[in-house]
């Protein structure tokens, strides 16, 4: 009989580790949106990019969470001062300190600038303005009052969303 006990509770104990660990791994990728100071706190003061460097526009900056310590932070710029080509191909910055997948399409930890084109797609940067990924974007006319960039929770990880068009972001 004390052999059975000795089974069952080593059984159970095994049965309870191995259906928790898939809970585990979910719980390391769960993402959260910053605000306020935990926001300010990440996103950088101004962003380089093609030799030249502009303020980040605070009030347009946005920053997700994966896990405990893995971030998405992205924010429009001031291009005022950049040459008409750039300015068009360049809106932002957008840095992940781990890889992800955008729209599905994976992307290298980094920093890059982006862009929205006309047709609805999204342009990933590197520093030097070459073009690194391109996903099509999908509008949300069901949203009210969006801001010009912003960052929401979703099932399958953050929308990341430049007014009512937005691209899925999710932890590799």
């Amino acid at each position: 009989m004390m052999n059975f006990k000795r089974y069952f509770l080593a059984s159970s104990v095994l049965l309870s580790v191995i259906c928790s660990g898939p809970a585990l791994v979910v719980a390391q990728d769960f993402a959260t949106v910053l605000a306020g100071a935990e926001l300010t706190r990440v996103v950088p003061p101004g962003f380089y990019f093609q030799g030249l460097s502009a303020p980040t526009q605070m009030r347009n900056a946005a920053a997700a969470r994966f896990g405990s310590k893995r971030y998405v932070v992205a924010g429009l710029v001031d291009t005022s001062g950049y040459a008409a080509d750039v300015r068009a191909k360049y809106e932002g910055f957008f840095i992940t300190d781990s890889p992800i997948t955008i729209n599905g399409s994976e992307l290298a930890t980094g920093a890059y600038g982006f862009g929205l084109s006309d047709s609805g797609k999204m342009q990933i940067l590197d520093l030097a303005g070459n073009q690194i990924l391109s996903v099509s974007t999908t509008n949300d006319s069901a949203l009210k009052r969006p801001r010009p960039l912003m960052m929401m929770r979703a099932v399958n990880g953050i929308r990341f969303y430049y007014g009512k068009d937005f691209v899925t972001i999710a932890a590799k």
